[in-house]
């Protein structure tokens, strides 16, 4: 199912091959065996046909992807054109827009922050002693927003500003984030009270981005960085720029089927849309916050547990992660140009890929969750369930 413009697929990542996973199994989990070897050659080359088919099916230029066990990358390799335009290859170097993979940055930052004891999850966003207190809008607000907690936000739970055809992201795009905050608390009333329905919100990861520059004192992609993308050994990721002329160095060229990709402002996107990185990159930090020996992790098990455990009001969506009952988490994204997902998975592994195009109304999405998991599935020895 996909939801909106930037909808995420609540498909069964790897469903169907382990039982349901107790509360206390994250901190035992460890990869077995030790390590594992790379593809052989011809291993390889079932991975790229496979890769290949893919890319037919949906008309991707580019399309990149990273696998990685235990701490190493295993396995990268990208297929196409980077730049239609200039006959550029792709290569597992080249940048891609994320989008909403990004969220899981960002709720890896909160939760390094509630770990420093500066903040709560539930901790009041909106009014007078909250978070953010009235540096947006003017109290008292509509019904409800000044109830909003951290938590509320993390889980799409907050009871409005979802991403349907009214998704305050995609309006206004001359405003900044601060001017957009404001001009939603006054003009877009929740729907309902906080806490009782999930509705997938991209406002609401921006104002998480908002609340970490607070307590930090520096811009959202500068802390990130330093504290949290820095400590994973990922050091190229950047915000997004927003017209073709904007690309970073390296970074692909993007490609609509019947949308613009360069008619958005990506970079107010930042928190929860706008990092570019490769796949190894995602997989980097991935395997630092996937519960598992090695490498070690930049939060805490119980941390990891809490960032992973759904509410009830939303079991398939966690705090920046979907997860299922299998033991899998992971995030797609999708942008007018951009589709991508990245995973960890119950075996061990951590996994993404990246496409410089998207088509909207079809299954795009769950197949290049499929092509992670068949392409693994090509080295018997790895025994990808």
């Amino acid at each position: 199912m996909q939801l909106g413009r930037r909808g995420f697929v609540k498909f069964a990542a790897g469903a169907g091959a382990l039982p349901l996973l107790s509360r206390g199994a994250l901190a035992q989990l460890a990869p077995n065996p030790p390590s594992i070897r790379p593809p052989s050659p011809a291993e390889r080359g079932a991975m790229a046909r496979l890769a290949h088919s893919f890319m037919d099916k949906y008309g991707a230029p580019a399309l990149s992807v990273a696998i990685g066990y235990a701490g190493t990358i295993v396995h990268e390799d990208a297929f196409g054109l980077a730049d239609i335009e200039r006959n550029e290859a792709v290569t597992p170097q080249h940048l891609f827009r994320i989008a909403s993979v990004s969220k899981m940055i960002t709720s890896v930052t909160i939760f390094r922050l509630i770990e420093e004891n500066r903040l709560k999850l539930t901790d009041r966003v909106f009014g007078p002693g909250a978070l953010l207190g009235t540096d947006y809008g003017q109290p008292p607000y509509s019904a409800g927003i000044d109830q909003i907690t951290l938590e509320h936000l993390l889980t799409h739970t907050a009871g409005g500003w979802s991403n349907d055809n009214r998704d305050p992201m995609f309006t206004h795009p001359r405003m900044d984030n601060a001017q957009l905050i404001t001009w939603t608390l006054a003009n877009r009333p929740l729907d309902r009270p906080p806490g009782q329905r999930y509705a997938y919100s991209n406002f609401g990861y921006c104002v998480v981005g908002r609340i970490i520059e607070k307590l930090t004192g520096q811009p959202y992609a500068d802390y990130v960085r330093a504290e949290v993308l820095g400590l994973c050994g990922v050091a190229d990721m950047s915000i997004a720029g927003n017209t073709r002329d904007q690309r970073q160095a390296g970074e692909v060229a993007y490609y609509g089927q019947g949308e613009s990709p360069y008619d958005m402002n990506v970079r107010r996107m930042d928190s929860h849309g706008g990092w570019i990185a490769t796949p190894a990159d995602l997989v980097r930090f991935l395997m630092h916050i996937d519960g598992y020996a090695r490498p070690a992790d930049i939060l805490r098990p119980r941390t990891i547990q809490t960032m992973t455990t759904a509410p009830a009001v939303s079991p398939d969506y966690a705090k920046g992660f979907c997860v299922n009952k299998f033991g899998n988490w992971w995030h797609n994204g999708s942008l007018p140009g951009t589709s991508t997902i990245a995973v960890r998975t119950h075996g061990g592994f951590c996994w993404a890929a990246f496409t410089n195009t998207r088509r909207r109304n079809s299954d795009m999405d769950g197949d290049l969750d499929n092509l992670n998991w068949n392409m693994a599935r090509q080295v018997a020895e790895w025994r990808v369930a």
